[in-house]
């Protein structure tokens, strides 16, 4: 099964942390990257750029309407995302586990269609 692991935090905290701090922070990430890939489970990784950068979509009187910035008004918005493949949900939330929760936090997901090769998600894959 494929799941998501989405990330959540407010948006240019990282930033703001000291240089030893941010490496600290993304050797964890590399952590997950590297077990998930020496397992073949990792699929995308992804970054995502400013929440400003953002456009909604949103269908209004029979038309779709874009608009710039995220879809929500929050502090916390989602920053980037991971997809992996795991046999079961527990497993996918150890694999979370391996991130840094010091200034984000995660959703697990389960994927219910990708385009990933051998076993895509779809439902019934499981």
């Amino acid at each position: 099964m494929i799941y998501a692991i989405l990330i959540y935090g407010v948006d240019g905290v990282f930033e703001r942390l000291p240089e030893e701090e941010q490496q600290a922070l993304l050797a964890k990430h590399g952590e997950l990257q590297k077990v998930m890939g020496e397992r073949g489970g990792l699929g995308a990784v992804a970054k995502l750029m400013k929440p400003q950068t953002a456009m909604s979509l949103r269908q209004s009187s029979g038309s779709v309407i874009a608009t710039d910035g995220p879809f929500t008004e929050t502090k916390e918005q989602l920053l980037g995302l991971y997809l992996i493949r795991c046999d079961t949900m527990e497993e996918a939330i150890e694999a979370a586990k391996i991130l840094p929760a010091e200034i984000a936090s995660y959703e697990i997901r389960p994927v219910e269609w990708s385009n990933w090769s051998e076993g895509d998600g779809q439902a019934g894959d499981d």
